[in-house]
């Protein structure tokens, strides 16, 4: 803990939270991601391992840790995922050695990840997990957005589309919802949760040695 004179703000240690961002495929989760990792600097992406193929543009390492199916199960046997699950026909995971690090470093992570993924981080570290779930304006604004995209082709669209509504009746088990009619005024409010959660009292483990010297004075 640091108090400076003049302007500079008082700063208290704090614990890392898991900021989970989860969405039916096109409802914008991904763009959200994006742009919420740029306005904030103290926010860095989950990197998750997964065994499906790069996609034009993506970097191992960068937007996933790549690994054949083999490697996978291995990570699962021997409990290095935080979280795992499979999604149309492909396995993705969180490894957790890496989270625990940034976490007691007092770095924020984000993760792009499902409902199942969700309830897997929920049961092993709920005191770090804030969850948000983004819904679509409307069934007609998610197809279109899907098939704006041009990454997948009419089967997969429709495979999504089918799957949505079960993804979305998940809702209720998510911290905060947000429904993204307005990509700028969704951010703001994600944003908004993230400011507010990092000043629980419960993540700021500062606070004992900070209000013990208030008292010493």
């Amino acid at each position: 803990m640091n108090a400076m004179s003049g302007n500079a703000r008082v700063t208290v240690a704090r614990r890392g939270l898991m900021l989970v961002l989860s969405s039916p495929s096109g409802a914008g989760k991904t763009t959200l991601s994006r742009r919420l990792l740029q306005r904030d600097r103290q926010l860095s992406m989950s990197v998750s391992v997964t065994t499906r193929t790069r996609r034009p543009g993506e970097r191992d390492g960068v937007d996933y840790h790549f690994i054949d199916p083999a490697r996978f199960q291995e990570m699962v046997a021997g409990d290095e995922l935080l979280e795992h699950a499979k999604v149309f026909d492909h396995h993705y995971g969180t490894p957790a050695a890496t989270v625990e690090e940034k976490l007691r470093a007092g770095s924020d992570i984000l993760f792009d990840i499902d409902w199942q993924g969700t309830q897997q981080l929920r049961a092993r570290a709920r005191e770090d997990l804030v969850s948000i779930f983004i819904l679509p304006p409307s069934q007609k604004d998610l197809e279109h957005r899907l098939y704006a995209r041009a990454q997948d082709s009419a089967e997969i669209v429709a495979r999504r589309m089918a799957k949505a509504a079960d993804e979305m009746s998940h809702w209720a088990e998510y911290d905060y919802v947000a429904i993204n009619d307005d990509v700028d005024a969704c951010l703001e409010e994600v944003h908004s949760i993230l400011r507010a959660e990092r000043l629980r009292r419960n993540r700021r483990t500062g606070l004992v040695e900070f209000v013990k010297g208030l008292r010493e004075i």
